[in-house]
């Protein structure tokens, strides 16, 4: 079966869009080597100097320009930052970035100092977790707010795990808590004992080192999933998925074990809405609550984000499985590519770009 579509050769505007909404990044440099992002079926022009680099989530890309000044596009305008020496960092809806020690960010249009006491930092999707040396405190930003998590007197420390919108950490005492919706939830004490955290988004699951329960955090409250050891796990968006010792691979959603696979799976990830695996030679995935086959073969690279799943296949090119159909997008060998919200950006060797966006694919 066939799953080319024509392509639809898309012209260059150079009008910046004017909703009120933000709309999605998808961007790239181009031919010209213009730094492009694709909006509402066209390829639009951020900067056509040279940029440096770029860091990008679905809803803004912040960039360094040819003169080496910051700043940011949200698909509705372009705005300067700062024209000083920076680290920053990028989620999907926020921008975190550094000037000696001052920390600042972005939210959804606004500038907000944090500290000017800042060092480590961490940038996801709705939390920024980072250190304050002035108070020696571990500090989040969550909601268009700030609260600080512990303040350490043995030394400040990053916290163990941090997902999209959970922060898991230790205070003095090495009691281990958990940071969620603006609020905080004692885990247990562990002392020395090593404890690794799988953090998603709403949820997080562990294994007690103690007890070796298998464990799971989800939206406020704490649930024993096993009571026997088990041998991995990860965390999705509001679901847990783990192999027992007899290798078979489960899904825990909303309080339901769901066998994903019987068999002695060789390889298997998860992130955000996504579940893949491999059975033999066959690889799988469960997305929209159903079980898909998506090829006879182990991809050599893939990239999952949200609810798509994009791969290098067979013959070099680029296929990606989205709303459960697998999609062929180009056969030309060694493209790069990413995925913005539901759109898949494929680079390809020429400079030109493909971006597979609703059923359709465009290119500049």
């Amino acid at each position: 079966m066939s799953f080319f579509k024509p392509l639809v050769t898309v012209s260059f505007s150079i009008l910046f869009a004017v909703e009120g909404l933000a709309q999605n990044i998808v961007p790239t440099k181009d031919f010209n080597n213009y730094f492009v992002n694709f909006q509402d079926g066209f390829f639009r022009p951020i900067e056509i100097q040279p940029i440096l680099n770029y860091k990008a989530g679905d809803e803004v890309v912040a960039y360094i320009d040819t003169r080496g000044n910051m700043r940011l596009y949200d698909g509705i305008e372009r705005k300067d930052v700062t024209a000083l020496n920076v680290d920053y960092q990028v989620s999907d809806h926020l921008v975190g970035y550094k000037i000696a020690n001052g920390l600042r960010m972005w939210d959804a249009g606004k500038f907000t100092p944090l500290t000017n006491y800042g060092r480590g930092y961490l940038v996801k999707d709705s939390i920024i977790v980072y250190e304050d040396t002035r108070y020696q405190s571990l500090n989040v930003y969550w909601n268009k707010q700030t609260m600080p998590l512990v303040t350490m007197t043995n030394g400040l420390s990053m916290p163990a795990a941090v997902g999209e919108n959970i922060a898991v950490y230790k205070d003095n005492s090495d009691t281990y808590f958990c940071f969620w919706q603006g609020k905080t939830f004692e885990i247990a004490t562990y002392n020395e004992e090593v404890v690794d955290f799988q953090v998603g988004t709403d949820v997080f699951c562990f294994k007690d080192p103690y007890t070796q329960a298998f464990m799971m955090f989800d939206k406020g409250e704490f649930y024993q999933v096993e009571s026997s050891p088990i041998k991995q796990y990860k965390s999705g968006r509001g679901f847990i998925v783990y192999e027992d010792l007899n290798g078979n691979l489960w899904m825990y959603k909303n309080g339901e074990k769901i066998a994903l696979s019987n068999f002695s799976t060789s390889f298997w990830d998860v992130k955000d809405d996504m579940t893949i695996w491999r059975e033999n030679s066959y690889l799988f995935a469960y997305t929209n609550d159903t079980k898909v086959e998506v090829a006879t073969y182990s991809p050599v690279d893939y990239a999952i984000k949200n609810n798509t799943f994009v791969f290098r296949n067979i013959i070099g090119g680029v296929s990606a499985l989205v709303d459960g159909k697998v999609q062929e997008i180009t056969n030309m060998k060694d493209a790069e590519f990413q995925i913005f919200g539901n759109k898949v950006l494929v680079n390809l060797f020429n400079r030109t770009s493909i971006v597979f966006s609703e059923g359709k694919k465009y290119t500049n």
